[in-house]
């Protein structure tokens, strides 16, 4: 069966690769609106669904994966930076709290689907100002939601992780390899 990845996240490639052999990525590129009556823990599994459908329409035969990750804190969504300014106001905001990151993941096979949310609290240390100023620099948080990377070296923000490390990182694979084969076995 032939895998599609709507992104083009090299991470969520990387993690993909521990689930499935082959695979290809055809990135989404719909409209990241959410409409406001979604709660915000729900935003990422409504855009994961937008994204797999999309490539879907014209992939029917294949498994369609489309996620989405965000970051809530204190009921506010932080997707990714708009700016310099941004990013160091979310690190700001996040240093020394808790917040969660939740992708949603959304399997589309056949003109039907599956999806689910993954839920993972991340502590983090408390950030000096130089510490965000120079994980800022090297440009690494402007494709980010909430303008980290829980592995990129030089910032290393995470005191506790409660929940999946790789849901962080961008794709709970565990979950992602347990979800696919329930819903493949729908169509034997």
């Amino acid at each position: 069966m032939k895998v599609i990845l709507a992104s083009a996240s090299p991470r969520r490639r990387e993690l993909l690769a521990s689930v499935f052999d082959e695979f290809e990525c055809i990135p989404s590129d719909v409209e990241e609106n959410v409409p406001c009556e979604i709660p915000a823990e729900q935003s990422a599994e409504f855009l994961a669904v937008k994204k797999a459908a999309h490539i879907a329409e014209n992939h029917r035969e294949a498994l369609v994966i489309g996620c989405d990750t965000i970051v809530v804190f204190n009921g506010i969504v932080y997707g990714k930076p708009t700016d310099e300014s941004d990013a160091k106001r979310m690190l700001t905001e996040l240093s020394g709290n808790t917040h969660k990151v939740i992708t949603g993941v959304c399997l589309f096979y056949n003109g039907r689907s599956l999806s689910f949310s993954e839920e993972t609290e991340v502590e983090f240390y408390p950030l000096s100002d130089e510490d965000i100023e120079s994980y800022v620099r090297t440009g690494s948080p402007m494709d980010k939601a909430g303008a980290y990377g829980i592995q990129d070296k030089g910032l290393l923000p995470a005191k506790r992780i409660y929940g999946d490390y790789f849901n962080v990182v961008g794709l709970p694979t565990a979950r992602l390899k347990r979800e696919a084969e329930r819903f493949l076995r729908l169509f034997e």
